[in-house]
């Protein structure tokens, strides 16, 4: 069997790891054992906050729906309660939109939700 020398392949493996690694702090972007560790633990860290992202979007417009629905003088639990009672099917996302780019659709909503609130009660 011929010999096999695997000096080529490791080279590309390290430098596709450093290039990776471009613009760490230290050794971190230029020491392979180094740059191996910080590129395995941001994959890590990215792979996580794609997901806690979409948690801290969710919470922001959250907040934003509860801001605007307390100025218009009713809780957010009460507000997304009576959307729902009344049928209204509209994300927080776009809710939070229109609570801050258009107020008077928002009203519409929040009026809508105490109606059905109070038809309920």
């Amino acid at each position: 069997m011929p010999r096999v020398k695997r000096g080529v392949m490791t080279r590309k493996r390290h430098n596709r790891t450093l290039t990776r690694a471009k613009g760490y702090w230290g050794a971190r972007h230029r020491w392979f054992k180094m740059a191996h560790e910080a590129v395995m633990h941001a994959a890590q860290y990215a792979y996580r906050d794609r997901r806690v992202r979409k948690r801290d979007f969710r919470k922001l417009w959250i907040a934003r729906i509860n801001a605007a629905c307390r100025a218009q003088g009713i809780t957010y639990s009460r507000f997304i309660n009576g959307l729902s009672r009344a049928g209204v099917q509209v994300n927080r996302k776009v809710m939070a939109d229109l609570a801050v780019h258009d107020p008077a659709a928002f009203t519409a909503l929040v009026q809508q939700a105490s109606s059905a609130l109070g038809a309920a009660a």
